[in-house]
C-alpha cells in the first residue's frame, strides 16, 4: 500500500518560512505527478502547486510565487518551500499523487496532513 507522510507543518509567525516535506513509500513519485493541497475549516481544498515526474510545476497564482515546489527522486521525496507566510496560509496541507495504472484506471493517494498555522 502506498503511503505519504508530511512533515515540516507547525507554528510560525507572519512572513516566516517552512518547508514541508512528503515522503512516498516505493518509488511511486518518480512516475507520477505530485501536488500539495490545502484546506482551510469551512473552506475547499484547493491545489498549491504540483510538479510532474519530468519536474514541471504549476501554482496557485493567489499564492504569488511564495510557495515553490521541488523533488528528490533519490529520497522519494517532494518538497514545499513556504515563503513569506501570512495568516491566510494557515491550513491543514496535504501531499496528493495520482498512480495511474491504465487508460481508465487510477488511484488516488492522499497524505493525513499536515498543519501550518499563520501568527501574526
Amino acid at each position: 500500500q502506498v503511503q505519504l507522510v508530511e512533515s515540516g507543518g507547525g507554528s510560525v509567525q507572519a512572513g516566516g518560512s517552512l518547508r514541508l516535506s512528503c515522503a512516498a513509500s516505493g518509488t511511486i513519485f518518480r512516475f507520477n505527478a505530485v501536488g500539495w493541497y490545502r484546506q482551510a475549516p469551512g473552506k475547499q481544498r484547493e491545489l498549491v502547486a504540483g510538479i510532474t515526474s519530468g519536474g514541471s510545476t504549476n501554482y496557485a497564482d493567489s499564492l504569488e510565487g511564495r510557495f515553490p515546489i521541488s523533488r528528490d527522486h533519490a529520497k522519494n521525496t517532494v518538497y514545499l518551500e513556504m515563503n513569506s507566510l501570512k495568516r491566510e496560509d494557515t491550513a491543514i496541507y496535504y501531499c496528493y499523487t495520482k498512480k495511474v495504472e491504465g487508460p481508465t484506471r487510477w488511484t488516488d493517494y492522499w497524505g493525513q496532513g499536515t498543519q501550518v498555522t499563520v501568527s501574526s
